[in-house]
């Protein structure tokens, strides 16, 4: 089967500021490796031929370190934003995608199986797809339940809440592209409600193993801890 990826790494790294006034987020180093990088062998070793950046803020740094992906043994090319356009806005600058492809951030690590997310979809039949991680959240004072009288009806000292988040990594087919407008910045958010309005839900898909955002100066931090001890847990050889 014939796998066809889009990156998303046309981001301002706002997050991750001082660090990215210099490099694009991108290509922040994890060990060895650029986090770009890192995530496209993993691609390539899920058997994905094709990978398409698409990019903006520090375009030419990207595009000069990955150049036509012939190092990897993988064919990169580039589609190049003139303004900001979200999340989803840019895919609808790619005329060549196939019927469906996976699209991601550019700066997650994660030791997801991008084959087998992949496969599910397609032989699902599914509009949208989305990778999905189980975080847990304590909050940390004493929570109060009442009734509309004011009166106490029960209290939870320090809870801990349990929610399902975006990991950043879809599977999309051409009918959630026909969704997207053309121009202008449009968002994951404002596509998930648009497929629900539609009545055309996205399918989630959970995830129980390792994932990090590294968007934020103490994840980026971490990440660089964990993958020096787990590198053969990202990468394969």
């Amino acid at each position: 089967m014939s796998r066809r990826a889009v990156i998303l790494a046309g981001g301002m790294g706002t997050r991750l500021r001082p660090y990215t006034v210099v490099l694009p987020k991108p290509l922040m180093p994890i060990g060895d490796y650029p986090i770009l990088e890192v995530i496209i062998r993993q691609l390539i070793s899920g058997g994905f031929q094709h990978i398409t950046l698409a990019v903006n803020h520090q375009a030419e740094l990207i595009k000069a370190f990955f150049q036509d992906g012939d190092k990897w043994g993988v064919r990169i090319d580039y589609s190049l934003e003139d303004e900001p356009l979200g999340t989803m806005g840019p895919l609808r600058l790619i005329k060549d995608l196939p019927e469906n492809f996976l699209v991601m951030n550019g700066d997650i690590l994660t030791d997801l199986n991008y084959a087998d997310f992949h496969d599910a979809h397609v032989r699902d039949g599914n509009i949208f797809t989305i990778s999905s991680k189980t975080r847990q959240h304590r909050i940390d004072y004493g929570v109060l339940d009442t009734g509309e009288s004011g009166l106490l009806t029960g209290f939870r000292e320090k809870p801990t809440a349990e929610y399902k988040v975006s990991m950043g990594v879809y599977m999309v087919s051409s009918r959630a592209v026909e969704h997207i407008p053309q121009g202008g910045a449009y968002g994951f958010d404002q596509l998930m409600l648009d497929l629900l309005a539609a009545g055309k839900p996205a399918t989630v898909r959970d995830f129980a193993g390792y994932w990090l955002d590294i968007g934020r100066p103490d994840d980026y931090a971490l990440a660089i801890e964990q993958f020096e001890s787990m590198q053969s847990r990202f990468l394969n050889g």
